[in-house]
């Protein structure tokens, strides 16, 4: 039986997307494009920055869209469908990528691994950054953009001073300049079912940031007072966060009456936050997941330089009063922690400013 090799849907060991779809054949198939090459993504982690590197798809499949596109991360359940080869960081990708010519490798991490993976592979042309043939240290591949970007995650006060977003960083260094190109995220299908309160709106509150990142969560109490105000005023609250967030949504869930319906896997947590109008979370994979299903989004911020984020029109980004000294600082360095400056009542007037209702 004929097989067309050079196909870009063809893929050698499974059947391609044509013939699943439509049963289609090689020698009468009407979708054959002919491959003219392949183009790597190397952006590993954190789970939140794989979500926000997805606008970088839009021009590259513009420019090249003949072209399939390879993308290795540490999770492949957030990359979108519209990658053709979607590839987990494990011993079986890395036999394919070391023995697989690629016409562009983009690495936007500047972790060692991706750095050392990004220079091994086979490549005609190399953006981002790469492993230093000397030294075994990440280095930008070359002057501009990449050494830009580069420089801000060696000094703070140099990240303090970028006045570029994140996207207009990687954008920079892939050579597009940034147009408000969107997230690119895959709704769960079928779409989960969830028995959620009625109201005016449905606010998701994320009251976690990861056990490693304490200087980024807002106090308890003050999570309670907002969905207290917040089921005061009319609207539906609900609790968000995975495992370790569980036992304290559980008590805020009993301490304020917003529902908790507890967490999910990924796929079943993205299906939840889709039935949000607003959520209020501080920077975590689930703010880049709001952005991502277009939810209006209150943004609560003090570690990070607040113009490295892009919220599309549709959010605020609230900082506390105090101003915060431990950047970039997994714990509070303060006697005083300055999120405690940043009220319910302050972000509570975000809320209603956003969704018309003050």
């Amino acid at each position: 039986m004929h097989y067309r090799s050079d196909c870009r849907y063809f893929r050698g060991h499974l059947p391609c997307r044509p013939h699943k779809e439509r049963g289609v054949h090689c020698q009468d198939c009407p979708e054959f494009r002919k491959r003219k090459g392949r183009i790597l993504i190397i952006k590993l982690g954190a789970a939140g920055d794989v979500v926000r590197t997805t606008p970088i798809l839009e021009p590259l499949q513009r420019e090249y869209p003949d072209h399939v596109i390879s993308w290795v991360t540490q999770f492949p359940a957030l990359v979108p469908d519209r990658v053709d080869d979607v590839l987990p960081l494990d011993t079986a990708s890395m036999v394919w990528l070391r023995n697989t010519p690629f016409d562009l490798v983009i690495n936007l991490d500047k972790d060692r691994e991706a750095c050392a993976l990004a220079s091994e592979v086979k490549a005609t042309r190399r953006l981002g950054f790469v492993l230093g043939r000397d030294d075994g240290l990440p280095h930008p591949v070359a002057p501009g953009a990449s050494r830009d970007k580069y420089v801000t995650g060696l000094f703070d006060d140099a990240n303090q001073a970028c006045t570029l977003s994140y996207l207009q960083e990687i954008f920079a260094i892939c050579g597009y300049e940034f147009q408000g190109e969107e997230y690119v995220l895959d709704r769960p299908e079928p779409a989960p079912e969830f028995d959620l309160p009625q109201g005016r709106a449905v606010i998701g509150l994320n009251t976690g940031c990861g056990g490693r990142w304490t200087s980024r969560l807002w106090p308890e109490k003050y999570w309670e007072e907002l969905a207290r105000d917040l089921q005061d005023d009319g609207y539906a609250v609900v609790l968000l966060g995975g495992p370790e967030e569980h036992e304290k949504n559980e008590r805020l869930a009993g301490a304020s009456g917003a529902c908790y319906p507890g967490h999910f896997d990924l796929p079943t947590f993205i299906g939840l936050m889709d039935r949000c109008d607003l959520v209020v979370s501080a920077v975590t994979m689930a703010m880049h997941l709001a952005l991502g299903l277009g939810k209006k989004l209150v943004l609560m911020n003090n570690i990070f330089n607040p113009r490295e984020f892009e919220l599309y029109g549709r959010g605020v980004l609230l900082q506390p009063e105090q101003k915060c000294t431990c950047f970039f600082q997994p714990r509070c360095t303060n006697e005083n922690f300055c999120l405690e400056t940043l009220t319910p009542a302050t972000v509570g007037q975000s809320v209603r400013d956003l969704l018309g209702t003050s």
